[in-house]
Formats: structure tokens, C-alpha cells, sequence
């Protein structure tokens, strides 16, 4: 019987990681669910989960750090790494919760000291994709 009480155990938990998580997605992308991890759930579901549990159920949400200083530092770093995509979804939502355009420009420029001017470039011209993105949907703002 301890087996079945620690399997449940850890199922429960597991569950709690993944609604931590997915509050997480839905606090900083208006509500909705995160368009990229949602298609990573069709084909690659133990992916999607061990995303939404461990980096956003574990880490994203605890305490220490509020969203706006943790999207800042998450542009920053996937800018400095050069992962472009994952830069811009982050960006999003920093503007989301009130991160301003020029304050997204300034980590940019951050990078080209930490990082160079291949991968501050290469983050420009995401963050650039994105601002105008947003200015042309309807109803969003930069």
C-alpha cells in the first residue's frame, strides 16, 4: 500500500506543477494558453508537460522575483544565447505586463556588451518583428 500512497502522492503533485504552470502562461499572455507550447503538445507531450511543470510550475513560480524582473531577464539571456524565437515570446510578455519598448531596446543593447553584435542584431530584428506585430493587430497595443 505505501507504493500506491507515494505513486498518488507524486501524481498530485505532478498535477498541482501543471495548473502552477499553466497559471503562469495564462498571468502573462492575457489569459490565453501559450500558442507554442500548445503545439509542442501535439507531438511531443512528455516535452510540453516537463516544461509546463519543471519551468513554469517550479521555477517560474516561486517566489523571489517578480514577473517583470524574471521577463526581463529572460530576453536578456535567450537574447544573449541567440535564440531569437524564444527572445520574442518573452518580450510579448513583458509587454504584456507593462515593460515599455524602449526598456526591451536597452536590454538589447545590453547584449551587444555581454554577448556581441551578431546576437543584439539578431534580437533587434525579432523585437522589431514584434512591435510592429502588435501595433497592426487590432486592439493590442506595443
Amino acid at each position: 500500500m505505501l507504493c500506491g500512497t507515494f505513486t498518488a502522492a507524486i501524481a498530485q503533485t505532478t498535477e498541482e506543477r501543471l495548473q502552477r504552470g499553466d497559471a503562469v502562461v495564462r498571468s502573462l499572455n492575457n489569459g490565453s494558453p501559450q500558442p507554442t507550447l500548445e503545439r509542442m503538445r501535439q507531438e511531443f507531450p512528455f516535452l510540453a508537460s516537463a516544461t509546463q511543470s519543471y519551468a513554469l510550475g517550479d521555477v517560474w513560480s516561486r517566489p523571489g522575483l517578480d514577473n517583470r524582473t524574471r521577463q526581463l531577464a529572460a530576453v536578456a539571456a535567450f537574447a544573449a544565447m541567440g535564440e531569437a524565437a524564444f527572445m520574442k515570446i518573452h518580450a510579448g510578455y513583458a509587454l504584456n505586463i507593462g515593460v515599455s519598448e524602449g526598456e526591451l531596446k536597452e536590454i538589447i543593447y545590453m547584449v551587444t556588451v555581454l554577448a556581441g553584435f551578431p546576437r543584439a542584431i539578431t534580437a533587434s530584428q525579432a523585437l522589431s518583428e514584434l512591435f510592429a506585430e502588435r501595433r497592426a493587430a487590432p486592439g493590442k497595443q506595443p
